[in-house]
């Protein structure tokens, strides 16, 4: 397979070594760690660094902050020599940048929302992820409506907001997202992962990617 078409897959949530071990398993190229103690998934800095410890080389750690303190995003990133982050609240492009390391940037799509005028903004950022707009922070779980997202947006997407193994596929082959985040769509409670749920999701990334690949137009 053509390797540009290769959808990155990152599972989002963990919280026990099991569900770590499993995403692996299942294919996930990054796994997320949240790091927002309002959060029924949140870990500490030093959970998620005992976590990420079991993660191969090539797999990567993303840590998923909400309007945190410098001080604890410095931590974790000392904690985490390869993590990612990613910022989830209300932090300005300087303030993402501050923190000189890899970033991803959350938005919360709704009617009205410029995403064109965000990316741009956010030009600093390795991608921006794609979630539904709910009240308070962090990932709601809900399928936002995809026709909002125009054309030409200048940095890759990823493709995050109530995906499971039944509509990804038609999410990736309408949104063609250079990655997709899956959470609760692979869980058997809130921060506790399936591991069938996981393989599921995978493998049908993997058929979307196959379908691209067969027919590219």
């Amino acid at each position: 397979m053509d390797t540009t078409t290769r959808t990155r897959i990152k599972i989002c949530g963990l919280t026990r070594e099991q569900d770590v071990d499993d995403a692996v398993r299942a294919g996930a190229d990054a796994i997320g760690f949240v790091m927002y103690e309002k959060s029924p998934r949140y870990v500490s800095v030093a959970r998620a660094a005992e976590l990420a410890r079991r993660l191969p080389p090539f797999v990567v750690p993303v840590g998923l902050f909400v309007n945190a303190r410098p001080e604890l995003i410095a931590e974790a990133a000392a904690a985490m020599p390869t993590l990612l982050l990613q910022f989830h609240g209300d932090e300005t492009p300087a303030e993402c940048l501050a923190a000189a390391r890899p970033f991803l940037r959350a938005a919360r799509v709704s009617e009205g929302f410029d995403l064109l005028d965000f990316a741009a903004r956010n030009a600093g950022a390795l991608a921006i992820l794609l979630d539904a707009h709910i009240d308070g922070y962090g990932g709601g779980g809900k399928v936002f409506d995809w026709s909002l997202i125009p054309q030409g947006v200048s940095r890759p997407l990823v493709l995050s907001g109530g995906l499971h193994a039944e509509n990804v596929i038609e999410g990736i082959l309408r949104v063609r997202p250079w990655a997709v985040d899956v959470s609760s769509g692979v869980e058997q409670s809130k921060g506790v992962k399936d591991a069938a749920a996981m393989r599921r999701f995978c493998e049908q990334v993997r058929e979307a990617d196959a379908r691209i690949a067969a027919n590219p137009s």
